[in-house]
């Protein structure tokens, strides 16, 4: 979907239509207001489409999508003031059927964003973006598209710009913009991060509001707690300086969970479970050649998982990106949210202490949170909401771990259908991880004697994780270890900074495996930290019997291990936040 989106952003065309008859070499005939594909020397009709929306033609002639909606919003304002008549010439979306249905809970969020009680699939809107995250790869180009806007000022209320993807191993051009950039969001009244903080989604989230909308320029941009939808550079731009976003209300698809996950099973191993009875339901295919994938530009939603604090339900929401999902929502109870949000309010009070800005906009979104915090009420699907499909998942059923195979994050397998495998090297970071995955770790590495047979890569997503890490002496296990400890940040994730040896066979925690990703020519499985931990200490994948053995010394030590960052119960956060005196009015 970011994809899509970012086409339609340049003024491009973008068609979905079964490429199984097309070959390399083929020259074909498009014809967009047909639909269809043609060869181009026998006329043979090869394929048939439908746009998305005849809107998309329009936007080709703007040039662009954010050219069309100002054109179009300047001209109805203009033929307002001179009392003429809605004008015909622009495409207009397509009506939705009313119906007499429920809403679910991604129609919900984006209807109160738009200021209704909810939005059918295939509607259009305009959201009011409520929170908006820029990264270091995009946040260039974006700046740019800021200027082209003419914006001076954010009219998105939050707007965060991180330096994650850049900052382990700058090239010049990344120095410059580290230097450049922080300034130009702040003066905008942004809030910009800086090299060296971390993942944007783990700053991102800890600045949201439940039940609202947001967007970001990374397509793992997928809150915990209310929704967003990610978009390139363009789109991110618009929705700063606009606070709204254009959008075709997608379907959804329901997961449920039910049940009590069994010992050793970790939240990782439930995040590839989807792909895995996706597949088995025969919604979800691993062969490109007539793929099919029920996820594709619609928007997951999760029930029946409503304890897990709100760092676990982003595991899950996180990896909606590989299931191509436009969103996600996940149905968590108020008690996680609550203790995230008293966390996260400290959080925000110590950037303001340590020179954080814009300010103003961190202590506005500080009196938002307290205003939830105040009534703490939350949006719930109803109970004859529709979907495009239902996925049952019974956490009973599953008892060995799950892991992406090579190289796709969509064929998911049990841990023993590709036990033995030997692995070179081992990655535990990514926004997919927070500090209880590093204790896991930490914790089965100090038991081991010895050198490692593997290349262990470490790298915590944020800077408040590595210095609790430090403060707990993991950082000296890890170092013992033999470990390459990389700063806060994606590290090997996106594979644009460090890479793994040529020809690797690797276990990660990251976000995705695609040819090539994270080295040239790689093999590499997705699995849990606990997973990568014990093939980093084995040197192969474990067999699930083996794997056992060794989460067992873990699970003894579960209430300490997964403990995660309470700001308002560490000192060193509360003494700073404390001392916070606010320079708005409430």
């Amino acid at each position: 979907p970011i994809f899509f989106n970012t086409m339609e952003d340049a003024g491009a065309l973008p068609i979905e239509v079964d490429v199984s008859n097309l070959n390399m070499g083929d020259v074909i005939d498009v014809y967009p207001y047909k639909g269809e594909v043609r060869n181009h020397e026998t006329g043979e009709l090869l394929a048939t489409f439908e746009l998305k929306t005849d809107v998309l033609i329009d936007e080709v002639r703007a040039g662009g999508r954010i050219p069309l909606i100002i054109g179009r919003g300047l001209t109805t304002k203009a033929r307002e003031a001179l009392g003429l008549p809605h004008s015909d010439v622009f495409r207009q979306a397509k009506d939705v059927a009313e119906s007499d249905r429920g809403f679910s809970l991604a129609q919900k969020m984006v209807g109160r964003a738009c200021g209704v009680k909810g939005i059918r699939p295939g509607a259009y809107c305009e959201p009011k973006m409520t929170s908006v995250g820029s990264q270091d790869t995009t946040g260039p180009m974006t700046r740019d598209e800021l200027k082209d806007l003419a914006c001076l000022g954010f009219s998105a209320d939050l707007v965060m710009q991180s330096f994650c993807h850049t900052a382990a191993y700058p090239k010049p051009v990344d120095v410059n913009t580290h230097h450049t950039l922080p300034d130009f969001i702040m003066n905008r009244g942004g809030v910009s991060l800086r090299p060296g903080d971390g993942v944007i989604h783990s700053w991102l989230n800890r600045m949201l509001l439940p039940d609202t909308v947001g967007t970001g320029g990374d397509s793992h941009t997928r809150f915990p707690i209310g929704i967003s939808f990610p978009a390139g550079s363009g789109l991110v731009a618009f929705a700063a300086a606009t606070g709204v976003m254009p959008l075709d209300m997608p379907e959804s698809v329901l997961v449920r969970f039910k049940g009590k996950m069994q010992p050793g099973i970790t939240l990782r191993d439930l995040v590839h479970a989807i792909p895995l009875y996706a597949i088995k339901q025969g919604l979800l295919t691993v062969e490109k050649k007539g793929k099919k994938n029920i996820f594709s530009g619609r928007i997951l939603e999760i029930e029946g998982l409503p304890d897990l604090k709100v760092e676990q339900a982003f595991e899950l929401t996180d990896a909606s990106a590989e299931r191509s999902a436009a969103g996600c929502t996940i149905k968590l109870n108020k008690e996680p949210i609550i203790e995230y949000l008293n966390s996260n309010i400290v959080l925000l009070k110590w950037m303001i202490a340590e020179g954080y800005g814009d300010r103003r906009t961190l202590e506005r979104r500080i009196q938002g949170m307290e205003k939830w915090l105040a009534n703490p009420e939350l949006l719930e699907a109803d109970a004859d909401a529709e979907y495009a499909a239902v996925i049952d998942i019974d956490l009973a059923d599953i008892k060995e771990p799950i892991l992406c195979a090579p190289n796709d994050p969509d064929d998911a397998r049990p841990l023993s259908a590709v036990q033995g495998e030997k692995i070179d090297e081992v990655f535990i970071g990514s926004c997919m991880t927070n500090i209880g995955h590093f204790r896991a770790a930490g914790k089965l590495l100090d038991a081991h004697k010895g050198q490692l047979p593997t290349r262990l890569w470490v790298a915590p997503p944020t800077r408040m994780d590595a210095a609790q890490l430090t403060e707990e002496g993991y950082y000296s296990v890890f170092g013992k270890s033999g470990a390459r400890i990389e700063i806060p940040g994606c590290s090997l994730c996106m594979g644009n900074q460090a890479r793994v040896a040529d020809g690797a066979t690797v276990v990660s925690t990251s976000t995705r495996n695609f040819p090539n990703r994270l080295g040239t020519g790689a093999n590499v499985f997705l699995a849990s930290a606990e997973l990568a931990a014990v093939a980093a200490l084995i040197g192969k994948l474990p067999t699930p019997e083996e794997y056992q053995t060794y989460v067992a010394q873990v699970d003894k030590t579960a209430v300490d291990t997964y403990r995660y960052l309470n700001f308002n119960q560490l000192s060193q956060y509360t003494e700073k936040a404390d001392g916070v005196i606010f320079q708005t009015a409430v």
